[in-house]
């Protein structure tokens, strides 16, 4: 009886030696899984986030990991299934993701987010003159229209409901329907190559084609730009906590916060996402997006 109560005793005593020393190597491989809705050219939002994912990597002390979607519906599935535990939302689809993931945290926005913007844009063979106002949307009936993603914010959502103010339906246009490019840059091409009249975009991504790429604009001509919203922002799991340790989230999002244009390595993150800064930011900013969503029947 005495041996196998030493027995019992070394085999205890083992495994708990073997659990202390392999907790550590556990905790080691959690990955902090990063993601964003795919807005732009892949390989735009490749270099991006996988540079932010190293600095952070770096910062944090664990392994940090960008995981690419396929579309907006992906990103909110990711983030919902817990998939991705930190994600660059649009303002609609961070509102889906909230709303279908309790707990997750608004972290921070860009300083431009607070008062974010849409344009329409237009193919130069249409010789229509800028709008003077939002009553000039009506000019836009009867043409072939594209807005980007089903679920953009900035390419779909918030251009739609400022033509429904003026009583301009999707049934409006050519067709009587109007198409999806997919993303902010695909919309640009498409319009560009008279594949559509007329379209809807993102404001930051319009003036950054504009500003360096000629080609890519050469047909275009701005047509009318939006009143601001509040856009994109950081949406992070509500129990990292407990995925990595206390104080987690509080760390995560004082990096993202402290990113300094100053900075020779914060500088080349902040310039990749058009921003001198983030900011502080919660969902009460985005009341106004849910509603609208509603409304227009992209949450129910």
């Amino acid at each position: 009886m005495k041996l196998i109560s030493k027995i019992k005793n070394f085999l205890v005593l083992n495994i708990i030696f073997i659990s202390t020393c392999t907790s550590p190597l556990i905790a080691k491989t959690r990955v902090l899984t990063i993601g964003a809705i795919p807005d732009q050219n892949q390989e735009v939002l490749n270099r991006r986030f996988n540079l932010l994912s190293s600095l952070l990597s770096e910062e944090l002390n664990v392994k940090v990991k960008y995981v690419p979607v396929f579309n907006y519906v992906a990103a909110v599935s990711g983030f919902k299934t817990k998939d991705l535990d930190f994600v660059w939302f649009g303002g609609l689809s961070g509102v889906q993701a909230r709303l279908k993931t309790p707990n997750s945290i608004v972290v921070a926005q860009r300083d431009i987010d607070k008062e974010f913007k849409s344009v329409f844009i237009v193919n130069k063979n249409l010789n229509l003159k800028p709008a003077d106002s939002i009553k000039d949307l009506n000019k836009l009936k009867d043409l072939s229209f594209t807005f980007g993603s089903e679920n953009s914010t900035s390419g779909r959502l918030m251009p739609q409901y400022f033509l429904n103010k003026v009583g301009v339906k999707i049934t409006d246009f050519k067709d009587k329907r109007v198409g999806f490019s997919g993303s902010h840059d695909a919309t640009i091409a498409l319009v560009n190559s008279g594949s559509f009249e007329a379209g809807a975009l993102n404001k930051q991504i319009w003036e950054k084609n504009f500003n360096s790429n000629k080609k890519r604009t050469k047909h275009l001509n701005l047509f009318w730009v939006t009143p601001p919203y509040a856009d994109y922002h950081w949406l992070a799991q509500g129990d990292l906590d407990k995925k990595f340790h206390k104080g987690f989230t509080k760390q995560l999002k004082s990096i993202i916060l402290n990113l300094d244009i100053n900075n020779k390595k914060d500088k080349e993150i902040l310039d990749m996402f058009a921003t001198k800064k983030f900011i502080e930011s919660d969902s009460s900013q985005y009341k106004n997006i849910e509603e609208i969503a509603r409304k227009l029947k992209k949450i129910r």
